[in-house]
């Protein structure tokens, strides 16, 4: 159980089961926690909240994100020239969680934001915040026993990614391993904003399933209605867009116009 009495990964359970019977696919917006600085981070989580987004995806600021384009790497800037610590980016969290009991919140993050300490302290931390998932984008599976049972001890469902190359040796330990839902990019390289998904992922997706792996959810490049409507046409339980919310954010623009819009095209 985490601090806020729930068992790991039940808000997601909930969600996609509420989705199912609604006939309906997940959109998760991400938003870079601290950006631009915490007040106006915590607007925007409202935001994308209020505007339809079934879970949210948030990033801890970083100075080397090695999975992410230009537009997130420099969300993440933003936040630290502002001085935005973990401490702020619990704060926004716990605040949201208070506000919001029983929508799933996961965290993208990298290794060692986790485990340049106990791996233990972190994810203690992030359960008191009333985070449900954590997925730590440069941990291969194959080496993430350690930080799974941290994970699991503090109530916290691990989540792996997915990619295009994975081979099924590493599709089944995706499987075993993943808790909550499994992040399946639509390619290789960095997050960012495509006019078209680059590949079918069907297939993917459709032995995620077989082998039992959480609901697949399909991110990386998820920037218009239209690939939303890609997504869940290819068996996806949903769609995560990244860079798109972030730079609207940036800009100035219209982002809860565009969260309802991504929504309603989930409507199947």
């Amino acid at each position: 159980m985490t601090g806020n009495g729930h068992a790991r990964g039940a808000r997601y359970a909930a969600l996609f089961e509420r989705l199912k019977v609604a006939g309906e696919g997940a959109f998760i917006p991400f938003a870079m926690l601290g950006d631009p600085d915490p007040d106006r981070s915590l607007t925007l989580v409202r935001s994308l909240i209020r505007a339809g987004a079934d879970a949210l995806e948030a990033g801890l600021p970083f100075s080397d994100p090695v999975a992410d384009g230009p537009v997130i790497q420099a969300a993440a800037t933003r936040a630290l020239a502002a001085g935005v610590r973990q401490a702020d980016c619990w704060n926004i969290l716990r605040q949201t969680r208070r506000e919001h009991p029983d929508i799933p919140i996961g965290l993208l993050v990298y290794a060692n934001l986790v485990c340049h300490r106990d791996p233990a302290e972190f994810y203690a931390a992030a359960a008191e915040a009333g985070v449900d998932s954590v997925l730590v984008a440069d941990l291969p599976v194959l080496e993430s026993a350690p930080v799974i049972r941290a994970a699991r001890a503090a109530g916290i469902a691990p989540v792996f990614i997915a990619p295009p190359n994975a081979d099924d040796d590493r599709l089944r330990a995706i499987a075993a391993a993943g808790e909550a839902y499994t992040y399946v990019t639509s390619r290789e390289g960095v997050t960012g904003t495509d006019e078209r998904l680059k590949r079918d992922q069907s297939g993917l997706i459709a032995r995620l399933k077989e082998l039992g792996a959480p609901p697949p959810v399909l991110g990386f490049g998820i920037a218009a209605p239209a690939h939303v409507k890609s997504a869940l046409a290819m068996g996806a339980a949903g769609a995560i867009s990244g860079s798109a919310v972030v730079r609207l954010a940036a800009e100035g623009g219209d982002v809860e116009g565009f969260v309802g819009a991504m929504k309603a095209a989930t409507l199947r």
